[in-house]
């Protein structure tokens, strides 16, 4: 009978784990033996921009693409060409102004604070990640290695361009089948599908553009039917699971004084966050305020909360 009793116990925690185990969707892992393809010495070119790069500078973690310069202001030395060896370029990862893409963090916008404690925060072990090996391990690295003077200069940047939308969301139960990039996903674009289940699915609209690190790549987010709406419910009334989100995050979700607006960034992204507050991956500062309003929501919570957000249209912050 004590065996059986402890077969049913190391069960029972086994399915708490299982249960626990980051989504795949969320945390795409190039699979073993990726490699980028190989730069052909082929000018690269993006619309409405005068500009070339080839694939070797584009990968160059020293520089920061810059295909629309008149878009935004100028980028201090840390954004533009980081410092060597081992502080890249800000606008390398994040792109020129900061859009960023599904598998890192829209800067545009952002209160410098929140950026400078973000980065604290990574630098002390407070923010880390649900799957090792990802971006936020160069994250922790790069904060560490990065000057106050730098970090503040990098933030006042970012802090200063206007948010604009770059996501469509669209819900549906079929979509097209995926393979991971990159630490991204992308189209396989030969006319398969699959069911969406209970998933996010983000991907560039046009590969090759988000691969040269156009800030103008833009982004298509499949959800479950009904995310929207039901994230919307959840956002306004907490659905006796959580809290309204605006009551921190502003007004249509523009963000407020130095808590972040979420209104019309990444949902994966934005799940991402929601899973690192519930399951210990983000202990910093904000972690106070976001563990227990993330304690008792479900995966399908998340996804529809960050459907939801992402679906807005970026708003002006409340000062």
């Amino acid at each position: 009978m004590k065996r059986i009793a402890v077969a049913g116990v190391l069960l029972a925690a086994t399915g708490v784990c299982l249960a626990q185990t980051p989504p795949e969707w969320a945390y795409p892992v190039n699979p073993p033996g990726f490699k980028p393809k190989a730069d052909d010495g082929r000018p690269r070119h993006v619309p409405s921009s005068n500009a070339t790069y080839t694939l070797t500078q584009l990968r160059d973690r020293f520089i920061s693409p810059l295909w629309h310069p008149a878009e935004h202001p100028a980028q201090p030395e840390v954004v533009a060409r980081g410092r060597k060896p081992d502080v890249f370029a800000c606008g390398f990862c994040h792109r020129a102004d900061g859009p960023g893409g599904p598998e890192n963090a829209n800067l545009m916008g952002l209160p410098a604070k929140y950026i400078v404690q973000q980065m604290a925060d990574y630098k002390s072990g407070a923010r880390k990640t649900a799957v090792p090996g990802r971006n936020v391990d160069l994250m922790i690295s790069l904060a560490k290695a990065a000057t106050d003077a730098e970090i503040q200069a990098a933030a006042a940047y970012f802090a200063s361009v206007r948010p604009r939308a770059n996501i469509r969301i669209v819900e549906s139960e079929i979509i097209p089948r995926t393979y991971v990039t990159g630490w991204h996903l992308a189209l396989m674009d030969k006319g398969e599908q699959e069911a969406i289940g209970q998933r996010i699915v983000e991907v560039p609209e046009v590969l090759e553009q988000f691969e040269s690190r156009d800030t103008h790549a833009r982004f298509i987010a499949y959800v479950p039917p009904g995310s929207v709406k039901k994230g919307e419910a959840l956002a306004a009334t907490g659905g006796g699971k959580t809290v309204a989100c605006a009551g921190c995050h502003g007004r249509a979700l523009g963000g407020a004084g130095d808590i972040p607006a979420l209104a019309g960034r990444s949902p994966t992204y934005l799940f991402r966050q929601l899973y690192e507050f519930k399951h210990g991956g983000r202990t910093g500062v904000q972690s106070q305020q976001m563990k227990p309003t993330v304690e008792n929501l479900a995966l399908e919570d998340m996804i529809a909360l960050a459907a939801y957000a992402a679906s807005l249209a970026p708003a002006v912050r409340e000062e």
